[in-house]
């Protein structure tokens, strides 16, 4: 196997035995070769004009090829079985196919070799491969994106076509102009998608509100849920209605609480535990049922194997999956009747302070005006955008204490599980504003561009002259995507870290650099003289 599409690869150059993330090398070629053949289906499905089975094969596909989202190899098989007589339904492309449009695994023998085949180690210093990759991993976070909208009945057939447009790019003959045009349209895409995730949780959902969110556990028995598909929290609390149940949300559900359609649920209890890489021990102490719905699943204890479900595109060998019927519904019977049994939860080490989240930008936005004059005033000096992803390496303490050592005029801006590491520390106010402005999930990071825009017309200035620096933290694929899209507006100057991507070569970096000022970040006391002047 080879596999550095996360920031948490082996050395920093790419897993070749096993991920870091858990994922054996059988499951890793499965992936890959489901992905090579998403890419006969682009080229297909492109040449015929769009189909929209191979478009919404390809985008559920790809989610479950992400970081953390499936480790089941007997679904990945499926999925390579569907994929090819998805594939073989359209007729072929004009010219000469690539193999990816023609290659039909004769067993697992032959899979595991067109696996080694694909997974070769990639040279450090070739700029198209690794252009190819940017693009091919930013192109997933819109899948999983995509598939989310698309959940709720919010499509764009722009995205999609894109994706197509994409994959079959990268098994046609290509420039590395040409690549870098798709890598950068890519960001254009991203700016797209989460535009319309956001209409699509805002008009199913309501607009959140800015919402305090208890972590202390109630005294019934309860059941977690983790993740990012707002839909299945909706099936699971009204099915648990009347049951005696609590619900509890961990990690990426934290912003549900922000929602009205979700708040007024009284047994929606609260948060439990805080980002994705501590559930082996959160999971295990909480006792009750936990619903794993996306990304990110951790590889579960036996002690808790029994307990754990998944749902949509998650998957882990041994543990029980609940479909979805054809109308989209699922049942979670088993799930609350499992609960009954069980004891409540355990309070954790550190809860107790409740948790701000829901600023959104509909929230924010309708203060603007407080916040404007509390810079005016100097109440607050700069903003700082620390969104992004959380993760297990010790060194991400330097977002706890980058956080910890902002001067007091200063706000944070932030979404998705990274503010985990900081959302529970008594940073106070400035100006009458919280120093810790939670837009929610990491898709809501659209909400800090409209928050931005929406200052930056108060002030009459543009987006990079705002007092504005960015420090974000990455994990996966979703992140690649979003930091695509923040380039595509024309964002310049993030600090990214903990490492750059190993995936960007040299070249790849230099082009970034000169053109958008990214830079990796580097330590506390240095960061803070650069970032807040």
């Amino acid at each position: 196997m080879f596999c550095y599409q996360c920031e948490e690869t082996a050395r920093g150059t790419g897993c070749m035995t096993k991920g870091v993330c858990g994922k054996d090398h059988e499951t890793a070629g499965l992936q890959d070769v489901l992905i090579y053949l998403c890419k006969g289906i682009a080229v297909r499905s492109a040449a015929a004009g769009g189909n929209d089975e191979a478009r919404a094969f390809i985008t559920d596909a790809l989610f479950t090829t992400l970081t953390n989202v499936n480790f089941d190899a007997a679904r990945f098989r499926e999925m390579i079985d569907r994929a090819i007589a998805v594939r073989d339904s359209l007729p072929p492309a004009c010219g000469d196919e690539p193999d990816a449009c023609t290659w039909t695994p004769e067993n697992d023998d032959a899979i595991a070799a067109k696996a080694r085949e694909i997974a070769e180690p990639a040279d450090p210093a070739d700029d198209l491969r690794s252009l190819t990759d940017l693009l091919v991993f930013g192109v997933k976070g819109l899948a999983a994106y995509y598939h989310h909208a698309a959940l709720l009945g919010y499509t764009d057939d722009a995205i999609p076509a894109f994706m197509e447009k994409a994959l079959a790019a990268t098994v046609l003959p290509q420039t590395a102009d040409g690549m870098t045009a798709l890598v950068l349209e890519c960001g254009g895409a991203g700016v797209g998608v989460l535009a319309l995730l956001d209409k699509a949780h805002t008009e199913t959902y309501g607009n959140p509100a800015i919402t305090s969110v208890a972590t202390v556990p109630r005294e019934r028995p309860g059941i977690l849920i983790t993740g990012h598909d707002l839909p299945d929290l909706k099936m699971l609390l009204e099915q648990s209605a009347e049951s005696g149940v609590d619900v509890y949300t961990h990690g990426e559900m934290l912003p549900a609480h922000a929602y009205p359609a979700f708040a007024k649920y009284p047994h929606l209890a609260g948060n439990y535990g805080s980002s994705w890489w501590h559930q082996r021990e959160e999971f295990e102490r909480f006792g009750g049922p936990v619903v794993v719905t996306t990304n990110c699943i951790v590889p579960p204890k036996e002690t808790y194997t029994g307990r754990i479900y998944t749902t949509g595109p998650a998957g882990y060998p041994g543990v029980a999956h609940i479909p979805a019927a054809a109308d989209g519904g699922k049942d979670f019977s088993a799930i609350i009747e499992q609960a009954k049994t069980c004891p409540p939860p355990e309070r954790l080490e550190g809860s107790g302070r409740d948790l701000v989240t829901g600023c959104g930008h509909a929230a924010v936005t309708a203060i603007a005006g407080t916040v404007v004059e509390a810079v005016k005033r100097g109440d607050i000096r700069r903003f700082v955008v620390m969104a992004g992803c959380d993760g297990r390496q010790s060194e991400r303490s330097y977002y706890t204490e980058f956080a910890e050592a902002l001067p007091q005029d200063t706000v944070i801006l932030t979404a998705g599980c990274a503010k985990f590491r900081y959302n529970a520390l008594d940073l106070g106010t400035a100006g009458g504003i919280p120093r810790v402005i939670d837009a929610g999930q990491c898709n809501d990071s659209y909400s800090l561009v409209v928050i931005a825009q929406a200052l930056a017309g108060a002030f009459g200035v543009g987006l990079n002259d705002l007092p504005i620096s960015y420090n974000i933290a990455w994990y996966e694929q979703k992140a690649v995507l979003v930091l695509l899209a923040l380039l595509h507006l024309g964002v310049k100057n993030i600090a990214l870290g903990p490492k750059l991507p190993a995936f960007v070569s040299p070249g790849v970096l230099a082009v970034l650099q000169e053109n958008f000022g990214i830079t990796k970040n580097s330590a506390v006391e240095a960061d803070l003289a650069r970032m807040v002047p």
